[in-house]
């Protein structure tokens, strides 16, 4: 019997047609593939990418140089210099993050007090050399500007949460 039921499935090719039948049944169906250079997926509001630095409104730096970002940074890769200003605040001169060193934990962002060093929507920073990879003050304010509108909207999805 098995060797009739065999020749019978060998003669009718029974696995060819059942493999063009699941083709045919997902031929038609939505494609779950993105075009990825032109088409991007949802992000979550979480999302932990390319880090900046966020100004007030009125244009003034949020950095207040209180240094926790620093200090909780487990691999070490923020470095802050600050001084007072002519008005008795504290303000930053020198902020660097070594994004080779970064391991985007977001420790760094949920020690600050005032919301000034996010890590925002951007995955696309790759560079040509490690050097483009230290960021200055100027590059990470640059960031924040960019952004803007994305870390805001996410931090306000967000809030419920924290």
């Amino acid at each position: 019997m098995t060797f009739l039921h065999h020749t019978i499935r060998s003669f009718f090719l029974i696995e060819f047609v059942k493999a063009m039948w699941l083709t045919l049944k997902y031929f038609f169906r939505p494609k779950a593939t993105i075009n990825y250079p032109y088409e991007k997926g949802p992000l979550s509001p979480r999302f932990r990418g390319e880090h900046a630095l966020r100004r007030y409104p009125n244009g003034e730096e949020r950095c207040i140089a209180c240094k926790l970002c620093e200090a909780i940074c487990p691999a070490l890769a923020i470095t802050i210099e600050a001084e007072p200003r002519d008005d008795g605040s504290r303000r930053t001169t020198r902020y660097d993050i070594d994004m080779t060193k970064c391991i985007y934990c977001g420790y760094c962002q949920e020690a600050c007090p005032v919301d000034a060093i996010v890590e925002g929507p951007n995955f696309e920073f790759a560079t040509e050399n490690r050097e483009e990879l230290i960021y200055n003050k100027d590059k990470l304010l640059a960031n924040g500007e960019r952004w803007e509108r994305e870390i805001a909207a996410n931090i306000a999805a967000d809030a419920p949460y924290r």
